[in-house]
């Protein structure tokens, strides 16, 4: 069988619908998850799937792997990715997979997975890839059966917020993903007006690629607020795990600044919580947590690997730059867009004041947006391996993650994307011109080292 090893990645798998992720291959993935999720003691499987234009054909192949090892499939339909972890906590199901290509283009589409309530990563997923290559699976005689759980979960989250008196007026942006007919939904039956932007899912994405980060995406938002004069915008990719925020000045609010309002509220309830982010947020953010009390833990960027140290560490909230945000507090651990939407709502409903006056104390430094450089999938690891090491001989170097190098007025990171052939770049300083100055020198690097 045809198996492009490239598409088992750090924390999902990922590729080409139509080239890497053939029938053959997606059937014997269903039987290795499938047979995976057997010896782990399942009998039922949740199933879900985002809007790209392959993916009922991807899942139909999936669902037959899946099956063919006996478990009862449950299969909640098109959602965003938070409603597949959703029915897998909420239904206490076995585990899930969701078909979804993420915020990746077009043609590319892949699988996010759960083992009972965990998310599947690493060396899990290398065992798959093994399984598949040696053909090891269970056989028995499953089923499959529509279980929709969007109402279900509309319910839950209203329950769980409370918005307060200050009316909010929005827009969501819904890139075209699936997220948006939900959000919508939601944020009206919370008491939002809303003023919804490409929320009809076509997974061909014909009016922004599906990214709350990218500049295109955000000054689409930008726009919008400014000839709708609303309280902020929400963006969402495109199977909804991540959110982009774009307040009321049109200022973006990357997911480091989003993480200082959470962080917050969650120390009032909850003093001392652990709070884990990952190494391209801003030094204000584990500052901001110091400051208050918090216990805040700098890790590896990707969903899986926050969620796996937020379970180790009892913490109660986790977070990235990218939007990717994870409340154990009031819910179930899981990356939801949607639902971190709703508690940003909560708080500003209940605050006179803006997001930019509620965030006037952190100190002010000039930081890059997330920089990415194409780097190839075969090289792009050595490349970053070879700049620790250069920077490590002259610098304090945290390297749990890429290279993150403390100065005394800044730091700057480089780190290989695990999703995307790219490197990730990203640089924090007290002054625009030093800002410059640690991008400059990084980039130097990443030319030296990518050209070796």
């Amino acid at each position: 069988m045809r198996l492009n090893p490239l598409i088992f990645r750090a924390y999902d798998i990922r590729g080409v619908a139509d080239v890497d992720l053939h029938t053959e291959l997606v059937v014997a993935l269903g039987k290795a998850l499938g047979t995976l999720a057997v010896r782990n003691g399942a009998t039922t499987f949740c199933i879900g799937r985002d809007c790209r234009v392959s993916g009922q054909r991807v899942r139909d192949d999936l669902v037959a792997g899946l099956v063919s090892t006996g478990l009862a499939v449950h299969d909640v339909g098109m959602v965003p990715t938070p409603l597949l972890y959703f029915a897998v906590h909420h239904g206490d199901h076995g585990g899930g997979v969701q078909v979804t290509g993420s915020h990746n283009p077009p043609e590319f589409n892949g699988f996010k997975m759960m083992l009972g309530k965990g998310t599947l990563h690493g060396e899990d997923i290398e065992v798959l890839r093994q399984m598949i290559e040696a053909e090891d699976f269970v056989t028995g005689e499953g089923s499959v059966v529509d279980a929709p759980i969007t109402d279900t979960y509309l319910d839950y989250v209203v329950d769980n917020i409370t918005l307060g008196p200050r009316p909010l007026r929005i827009v969501v942006d819904g890139g075209n993903g699936v997220a948006g007919p939900t959000a919508v939904a939601l944020y009206e039956r919370l008491g939002v007006e809303v003023i919804g932007r490409f929320i009809e899912p076509d997974g061909t994405f014909p009016n922004h690629h599906p990214d709350p980060t990218t500049v295109e995406t955000v000054e689409i938002m930008a726009e919008a607020v400014r000839e709708t004069g609303v309280d902020l915008a929400i963006g969402f990719d495109g199977d909804g795990d991540r959110i982009g925020v774009v307040d009321d000045a049109g200022d973006v609010q990357w997911g480091d600044k989003l993480m200082i309002l959470f962080a917050r509220a969650v120390l009032a309830e909850r003093p001392g919580a652990t709070i884990v982010s990952e190494v391209k947020c801003s030094k204000t953010l584990y500052d901001d947590i110091a400051k208050r009390g918090g216990n805040g833990i700098m890790w590896r960027t990707g969903h899986s690997p926050i969620k796996a140290k937020m379970k180790e560490t009892g913490a109660e909230l986790g977070g990235e730059m990218s939007g990717h945000i994870f409340f154990q507090h009031r819910w179930f651990g899981f990356d939801d867009a949607l639902y971190a939407g709703a508690r940003l709502l909560e708080l500003l409903s209940n605050d006179p004041r803006t997001i930019g006056e509620m965030l006037s104390d952190v100190p002010v430094t000039f930081v890059t947006p997330e920089i990415r450089l194409d780097c190839p999938d075969e090289v792009k690891f050595d490349v970053v391996a070879r700049i620790v090491a250069r920077l490590q001989a002259e610098y304090e170097v945290i390297d749990i993650d890429g290279a993150r190098v403390n100065f005394a007025d800044g730091w700057g990171l480089v780190r290989a994307s695990n999703t995307q052939p790219v490197l990730v770049m990203r640089a924090e300083a007290t002054s625009e011109a030093r800002r410059d100055e640690i991008r400059h020198m990084l980039e130097g690097l990443i030319a030296e080292e990518s050209a070796r």
